[in-house]
């Protein structure tokens, strides 16, 4: 099966419940990478005081590599376990990978 490449956005509060989740199921996830953001738009939810008067609110992105099967695994778990928490996703194929 070919690998692709899952990509979760997240509220910055919800990253260490995600990240836990993912590292309790090392049979679907071998490893990801987090990385810090900003989030715009009308479908962002902006709560706090300053998320409102800068326009954007703080995100969490991760993104990790594994076969198309164990990434929907994954997917059924967030479901289940973080259902309406306001985790965005997506998945694209792999062309290539490698270690330079």
């Amino acid at each position: 099966m070919s690998d692709v490449l899952l990509t979760l956005v997240m509220p910055a509060d919800l990253a260490q419940t995600v990240e836990d989740l993912l590292l309790s199921h090392p049979d679907l996830v071998a490893g990801f990478t987090a990385n810090h953001g900003e989030g715009h738009g009308p479908l962002v939810d902006l709560q706090a005081d300053a998320d409102l008067v800068a326009g954007h609110a703080p995100r969490t992105t991760i993104r990790t590599l594994g076969r198309a099967s164990d990434m929907q695994a994954l997917l059924a778990v967030l479901r289940s376990e973080l259902a309406g928490a306001g985790l965005f996703y997506w998945i694209v194929p792999v062309l290539e990978r490698g270690r330079l």
